[in-house]
This record gives structure tokens, sequence and C-alpha cells, in this order.
């Protein structure tokens, strides 16, 4: 687990601060909300950073299930992190680290490791102003060398966990000054049976706000549709604020849609404005556009891509999803994304295999699934159809491979199957000794060598690569040459690790045994998964020739 640094708080920096709040229910789109708003102020011409504070107990998300929390994104330094992390890096454009996710088992830890050690010289240890100080650190620190840091706390307002962070962020205002601190909040605005947009939500998580010492400065309505102007003038006028500070943010076809949406609401004029950076920016016209340019593209078809998983759930895979959209919009094409249930493999996720233009096997932890992801893997390799292994898909690629081609007989994971004749994929060396589960894997950014002349030497354009990995186990040593005499071709290596492979007698068969979806970004698609898209349209454009 990544380690943190503690530095000395200097409030001469000059530091902007948008915190954002959510009110009603959870899951309304904080996070894309504040990504999207960083996003317009990046284009502007400010260095933007971003925190999520998330109030569970959890020290990070590393050993949460994705079918309740969503994926487990992975930072550089190797942070198990919340996905809304991957939003603000692939808005931002930027490289995150551990330390721009707060959580209160974090928090707390460190808190009571001081204690221990005596650091507090005798005091009694509390909430304030132990753990507060704690958290305004935290974020203090994420945003220093940054001209504006956004700060997300996860959960609603009135959330029990979530009470030391917003008061927290009540003293935090106390401490800087009044230009430098805006507040964000985000809430439900529903329809009435009679097509009416009611605003009392809005009000009681106001009212519930305020109780606790904070006034929003913006209002920002989730809406199925854009806020009606006596919408709007209704909600400033119980939750005192000017009505041109209350902002719409319907719902849309695409999440990369919402940067232009609130761009055209006047959002991030508004908020330069009130952090006074509006004479600082760049003129209108010498802004950056290349992501309204990328988002409006037009496309000149569809493809099907089968995602073959055990979670039916789109948050579990979320990076993988983006990934593909990122690759789309490179190949000038529109991704969907057929859900494929490796653990049941009823005859209807078999026939969205032999629909699919391109199939997708991502990684995962756990026997469950495997043989629908073996199968999938069978199917592309004879098929012929193009593929991409993502960790688990690359080590369960290996697998197929040993039992068919190499002859293998109940070749398989020791992670599967411990008494396995043939441990083709084995324990890192390292994890022999390791017994807690949190924070243990090969984590974060590795280079990886790549073979000259090969097809992934091809995609990176270049000798290596440095990918983020979230794994246990790898290839093992004593099987590689055995599987390389029977074709496959071990295209990239960190000293003996296997990285990537691929065989060279089809279309596009690849597999990676780090998360290349981690590194994705609108505009700078991964260079595996734009292989395959177009590996896709290549295999499409020959069968129309036919």
């Amino acid at each position: 687990m990544p380690t943190e640094s503690v530095t000395e708080y200097d409030p001469s920096l000059g530091r902007k601060f948008v915190f954002v709040t959510g009110g009603v229910m959870s899951g309304l789109g904080k996070g894309i909300t504040a990504a999207s708003t960083g996003r317009l102020l990046a284009n502007a011409g400010f260095d933007v950073t971003a925190v999520k504070i998330d109030p569970y107990l959890n020290v990070d998300a590393g050993t949460m299930n994705p079918y309740q929390h969503g994926e487990v994104y992975v930072l550089k330094d190797g942070g198990e992190v919340d996905l809304d992390l991957g939003n603000y890096e692939r808005f931002l454009d930027i490289d995150m680290t551990f330390d721009h996710n707060v959580t209160t088992g974090k928090t707390y830890k460190h808190v009571i490791e001081k204690e221990r050690a005596g650091d507090y010289l005798g005091k009694t240890v509390q909430i304030i102003p132990h753990i507060t100080d704690d958290i305004k650190r935290r974020i203090r620190e994420a945003a220093e060398g940054h001209d504006v840091c956004l700060v997300e706390v996860g959960g609603t307002v009135g959330d029990i966990e979530g009470m030391p962070y917003l008061e927290a962020l009540r003293q935090f205002a106390h401490e800087e000054d009044d230009d430098d601190i805006l507040f964000t909040h985000v809430t439900l605005v529903p329809y009435s049976k009679n097509g009416e947009q009611k605003t009392k939500p809005t009000q009681h998580s106001v009212k519930e706000l305020r109780s606790i010492g904070l006034q929003p400065d913006i209002l920002v309505g989730r809406c199925g549709d854009p806020l009606e102007q006596q919408t709007k003038e209704k909600i400033a006028l119980f939750c005192d604020v000017p009505t041109d500070a209350v902002f719409s943010n319907p719902d849309v076809d695409d999440i990369y849609q919402v940067p232009l949406v609130v761009e055209d609401a006047g959002l991030d004029q508004y908020v330069m404005e009130q952090l006074g950076l509006a004479e600082e920016a760049l003129p209108r016209d010498e802004r950056e556009n290349g992501w309204r340019n990328l988002v409006t593209q037009e496309t000149t078809g569809s493809v099907d891509i089968a995602l073959a998983g055990k979670y039916d759930l789109e948050d579990a895979y979320l990076s993988v999803h983006e990934a593909l959209k990122h690759a789309g919009l490179e190949a000038g094409v529109d991704v969907n994304a057929l859900w494929v249930d490796a653990d049941e493999m009823t005859a209807e996720h078999r026939d969205r295999l032999e629909q699919a233009d391109g199939l997708v096997v991502p990684g995962g932890f756990g026997a469950r699934g495997t043989d629908g992801k073996i199968e999938t893997v069978r199917y592309a390799r004879e098929e012929g159809v193009p593929f991409l292994g993502l960790c688990l898909g690359f080590q369960v690629a290996v697998i197929e491979f040993a039992r068919t081609v190499c002859g293998l007989e109940h070749a398989d994971s020791t992670e599967f199957e411990e008494e396995t004749p043939h441990p083709v994929i084995a324990i890192l060396p390292e994890q022999y000794e390791v017994e807690d589960m949190g924070g243990t894997m090969r984590l974060g950014a590795h280079e990886t060598d790549i073979e000259p002349g090969t097809l992934a030497h091809e995609l990176y354009d270049s000798d290596a690569c440095t990918e983020r990995h979230r794994h246990r186990y790898e290839v093992n040593p004593e099987y590689i040459e055995q599987l390389e005499d029977a074709g496959i071709t071990f295209s990239g290596r960190a000293d003996n690790r296997m990285e990537i492979l691929e065989l060279d007698d089809h279309p596009y068969f690849v597999g990676t045994q780090f998360h290349p979806e981690f590194r994705s970004r609108p505009g700078c698609a991964s260079p595996p998964f734009v292989g395959l898209l177009e590996a896709v349209v290549d295999r499409a454009e020959r069968e129309v020739s036919v």
C-alpha cells in the first residue's frame, strides 16, 4: 500500500477549492458534475486536481465487492480507490495518487497510530479537532501545487458517517479567504405525476446542509430535463441563493457530453467569477476545445463487443466500458457492449458471443465464471474473432491454450485449483507469506519490455510501456517454453514475468497481464483497445468485400 507524506500547511499559497456535496440520494452524479467543471476550468488554462472523500471505514476500496461498489480503480502509485477517481483522471487527463482519496478508515488509522506513538502528548483524542484536522491536512496536501482543487464528499448530506467531513469543511471555510472557497450542492429534482418539477427534496437537503453550518453557493439540479425557469426561481427563493446560481444537469446519452451541457449553461463561468479567476482565464476563443470536437464528431457505424464477466453491472467494469468508448472515438465507430454472463452461459449469452464483432474478457478474482471465460477464449481463438484478455482474461487465455493446444489436461491456475497437475498460472513468489488481503497484490504502474517485430510493438510503437497492475498470480515460468513452442508469443515481459501475449495466426488475439483500461483517456485511447477495434473494423470490411 502506498505510504503517505505529511507536510506543513502554508496559508499563503492561495489555492482555490470547490467542495461538492450531494443530497436526497446517492448516485446522482456529483463526481461527473465536479469532473465536468474541472474539465472546463482546465480548458480555461487552470491547473486542476481533485480529491474524492469516501466516508466508509475501509482504508481503501481494495477489498470491496465490485457488485456492491463498482470496480476497484488502480492509481499509478498502487492505490486501490473508488471508481470516481477514474472519472477524474479521464476528464482532467491527469494521473492522481493515493493521497487524492480520503477515507474514514485511512484517517482514523493515521490518527490512532499517532496516538499510540504518543504524538498528542497526553491529550484526549477526539473527532474535533484531531480527525477534522487530519481531514483538512489531507485536502490541502492534495491541492498543493495546483490552481484549483475539486473536493467531492461521497454519500449524501445527513449520513452519520459523513458528519466529520462536513464539520471539517465548515472549519475549512473559516480558515480560508471567502473568495478561495466555493460550495456546490447537487440534488435530485424529481417529477410529480402531473409532470411538475418538484423542489421540496432540494429544499430539505439544503436545510440539512445549513443546519450543519454550510451554505451552498451553487445548486445543481439533477433532472431528466433542464430545469424550468420557475423551478430555478423557486429553488433560489427557498434555498437562499441567487437564481443565476441554480444550474441544470439533465440526463444525457453519454457522460462525456456533460461538460458541454454545463458549459452551455454557464456553470464554469459562474465558478470562475465567484473564485476571482475570470480575469485570469483564457479568452473563450483561445480555450482548449478538443473535448467538444471529440464528443461531437460523426461516427461511421457501430460495432458489437461482447464483455464476458461474472458481474451483471456496468460499474463493475466501468474502465473497460470507457476504454472501449475511447477506442471507438479513435476508430470513428460507436461501440455497443454486450453483456455475456460467464457464470451461467445460457443459450442467450452464447448467442451474444456469436453476434459480437469482438470479445473482451476482463479482470476478476475467484473461480466463479472461469469456465465461461475459458469457453469465450476458445471460441475467439478457433473462430478468428478479435479478442482482448485483461489480467484474469490474460490468464484464462493461457489456461485455455495449455489445455486445448498443448494438451495439458486439467491445466489451471492455483487460484482456482491448488492440486492441478499443470499449474500454468501460479501465485507470485512475493505472495507466498502474505496473509492480509488489502493492498498486498502487485499494484500500480510497472514497466514492460516489448519485443520488436511483434503486434504489441506495433500497438505501442515503442520498446516498452508502463501500465497499471492488480494481481497475485502470473504465468508459471516452468511452462513458458512449452507454451511458446506451441504457438503463443509472449511479446511483453518484465524480467521473467509474462505481461503481453499474442497469437500470430489470428486476426487479433492479445492478452495483457496489466490493466491498460486504467490509463485510457478520451483523445488518448489505450493501444490494446484501439488495436481490437481496428481489427474488428478490418474484419467487417473484408467480409463486406467478399
